[in-house]
């Protein structure tokens, strides 16, 4: 089976929020099989930065489902979504 890379992009609550720590705690939510293969910043208005971490998930049902909804609990997150899709 193969893998599947995906660009997330995460918004945080407000722009006071800790990225490294929110970084952190991204990287410890993620569900079994998942990885996180480096960060991005977006600078998107007034101080607010999301972070673009690139996920390698496995290639079977729910693609990176999972991830959105374990990326979606983790405390200081405002939105989850996903930018780009890709095999390898």
């Amino acid at each position: 089976m193969g893998k599947v890379a995906a660009k997330m992009k995460v918004m945080p609550e407000s722009p006071d929020i800790d990225l490294d720590d929110l970084q952190e705690r991204l990287e410890a939510s993620l569900p079994e099989g998942a990885k996180i293969n480096g960060f991005e910043r977006d600078e998107v208005a007034f101080g607010l930065v999301a972070l673009l971490p690139t996920v390698i998930v496995p290639d079977d049902a729910g693609g990176t489902e999972a991830v959105e909804e374990s990326f979606s609990g983790v405390d200081g997150v405002e939105s989850v979504g996903v930018e780009n899709v890709g095999r390898i």
